[in-house]
């Protein structure tokens, strides 16, 4: 009761804060970033280089309410095939602007819905990307599967394809949970969808799951917990759910008094980490865990931990193309999004032109500021030596950034001249912690709550 007593005399209830999962924020990409801009930082990728290439499929079958993704929902499958037309012509352009001999070390299609394609589109697409850019090795290759849009044919090619790593959406296996985001999907179908992925012997298997959902309480998501453990995925991602209608207008549909209020969210996390920890998943970050000989887990006991538009990652890359409409990419020059609206991007690569519409170019001070809060959302610490070493920060420059953070949070944070620590009980706070060393104006973005 006193900790959650200090984590209201702070804020943590009322905070409005980014997930951190690029630094600058997407809000702040502008349009000085374009297409030339973005041929050129690819082209200055060396042929010795190993990239991640994230292919992006804005499909659905259905739109769910609670989602937050650029999404559109179709019940035919030309506007899929022809879609995927466009990314084999972005696949050229890639291929025509990017030195030789590149490889993957990530492969991962995201959406929407990667699965709504059907297997011949799945196969001409993994194979038209596997031989311009071959795997290196230790590679993986990932695929987003919605348990409602899969079947063995399309289970057959992606196997077939290489897959390596399976990612499903849970959310909730509540009944009346799902009627209310529009999210149907039984633990029948999802564990069908589970033995499809183990049977064809893909080795990983991420699962997704949300708390603070319309009429969650302790014992429904203690429920849907226990349920997702019965599956047994390696990796699972822990996911505030962010209402923000005014960004999202589907979900103007989830009456906002149904949801649960800022201190009743704390504890639906609490009971969820709970089960997994007791389940043997190692905590990983604010919101995801891990079997013990996981990839995340490997990387956490050896510090190196990474954070991108898809959460926590163990890939090392220092590169991360983005195909698709929407897609963001991250170079050492800066960020790319290619252009939100699916016509607008399909225009543009037909026309034989990559589609960025907007980015972000780093200064030097983006370089160390993005560093210090991917560490704090990796390890909940900054290391005072790395930034004196690698950054040039002298030790009074790096007390005067650190030093309003003291005063913000007191003794939630410990701060010496090693660095800053948030130490476990205080780790509900490390987003608005985050906020603190983020140099851009929020006021006019809005944020998901900061728990």
């Amino acid at each position: 009761m006193e900790q959650q007593s200090q984590l209201e005399r702070l804020g943590l209830f009322d905070a409005r804060v980014p997930r951190y999962t690029s630094y600058p924020t997407a809000p702040h990409f502008t349009p000085a970033v374009g297409p030339q801009q973005f041929r050129e930082w690819i082209a200055a990728i060396p042929s010795t280089a190993t990239i991640s290439l994230y292919i992006h499929v804005p499909f659905c079958r259905r739109l769910c309410w609670f989602c937050a993704c650029r999404t559109q929902g179709t019940q035919s499958e030309a506007p899929v095939r022809a879609y995927a037309d466009t990314l084999l012509a972005e696949l050229e352009l890639l291929k025509s602007t990017l030195a030789p001999g590149v490889r993957l070390s990530r492969l991962h299609w995201g959406g929407g819905t990667p699965t709504l394609m059907p297997a011949d589109v799945i196969s001409r697409l993994a194979g038209t990307v596997l031989s311009a850019f071959p795997l290196a090795e230790g590679a993986e290759f990932s695929v987003e599967i919605d348990p409602n849009e899969i079947d063995d044919a399309r289970m057959d090619a992606l196997a077939e394809a290489g897959l390596s790593r399976a990612s499903i959406g849970v959310q909730d296996f509540d009944p009346e949970i799902q009627k209310v985001i529009g999210r149907d999907q039984s633990f029948e179908v999802t564990k069908r969808a589970v033995d499809m992925i183990r049977d064809r012997g893909i080795a990983s298997l991420n699962a997704d799951i949300l708390y603070g959902l319309p009429y969650q309480d302790p014992l429904r998501i203690a429920e849907s917990v226990q349920k997702l453990l019965a599956l047994s995925p390696d990796r699972v991602a822990l996911y505030g759910y962010a209402h923000v209608p005014w960004m999202a207008k589907r979900q103007v549909m989830i009456p906002s008094e149904t949801l649960p209020e800022p201190q009743d969210r704390l504890r639906l996390f609490e009971v969820a980490r709970d089960l997994f920890l007791a389940d043997g998943y190692a905590e990983i970050g604010i919101d995801h865990f891990a079997r013990p000989d996981d990839g995340l887990g490997r990387a956490q006991r050896a510090g190196l931990l990474r954070r991108n538009f898809q959460g926590y990652t163990d890939d090392q890359a220092n590169v991360l193309i983005g195909l698709g409409a929407s897609s963001i990419s991250r170079f050492p020059e800066g960020y790319a999004q290619n252009a939100p609206a699916t016509g607008a991007h399909v225009a543009s690569i037909r026309a034989g032109h990559f589609s960025t519409s907007r980015g972000h170019a780093f200064s030097a001070e983006d370089i160390w500021r993005a560093r210090m809060i991917e560490s704090l959302m990796c390890d909940f610490e900054i290391r005072a030596e790395e930034f004196v070493s690698r950054y040039g920060l002298t030790p009074e420059r790096l007390r005067d950034i650190l030093a309003p953070i003291a005063a913000r949070f007191g003794d939630m944070v410990r701060i010496d001249e090693a660095g800053l620590r948030i130490p476990t009980h205080a780790r509900p706070l490390t987003r608005m912690v985050a906020r603190m060393l983020d140099a851009y104006d929020m006021a006019a973005s809005g944020h998901s709550s900061a728990i």
